[in-house]
């Protein structure tokens, strides 16, 4: 019995500070953002990159996602 409360007495969560999080939550979320414009908005018309090659990369990924597409 007072190994196991010794046990539970020694772990403690280690507190991070927001400092450290929020330039990895910003970079995460500038990645999303961008993979959500190359894989649902782009349609062809408005594109970073040329031609269609991009489009019939991800236009499976975009119907199973619900995005339409044509």
């Amino acid at each position: 019995m007072s190994e196991a409360t010794a046990a539970a007495t020694g772990v403690a969560p280690v507190a991070i500070p927001v400092r450290e999080i929020l330039p990895w939550a910003v970079f995460a979320g500038v990645l999303l953002l961008g993979l959500l414009y190359l894989l649902g908005i782009d349609q062809g018309a408005t594109q970073l990159v040329p031609g269609s090659m991009l489009h019939e990369f991800v236009h499976d990924g975009r119907h199973l996602l619900g995005f339409p597409c044509h």
